[in-house]
């Protein structure tokens, strides 16, 4: 698991990538920020990643800006999990 990239929750839709970059840059190092966006209308989700330049500093971005307002919002930020290869429940031949 990479201990030092982070989710970034609850984002308001006009935060950019910028705005994640300089906000986690208090933090240490700063490899990339990224905030997801649908594919067809460009609109943010609402959500995104950050990947800090060490364990460290993803532990002090954690804890210095987790329920911390950007943008009118609250941001939820923690470590984030890996992403799972499971599509979710399995899907019955019922019909």
């Amino acid at each position: 698991m990479n201990e030092s990239k982070l989710y970034v929750g609850n984002l308001s839709y006009g935060v950019r990538d910028e705005d994640l970059q300089r906000e986690f840059a208090a933090f240490g190092t700063v490899v990339s920020a990224q905030v997801n966006v649908d594919r067809d209308t460009g609109r943010s989700k609402g959500f995104g990643f950050v990947e800090m330049g060490s364990a460290q500093e993803a532990s002090a971005a954690v804890e210095g800006l987790n329920g911390r307002d950007l943008g009118g919002r609250d941001m939820t930020v923690n470590i984030a999990r890996p992403k799972t290869t499971s599509g979710g429940a399995p899907r019955s031949n019922w019909r």
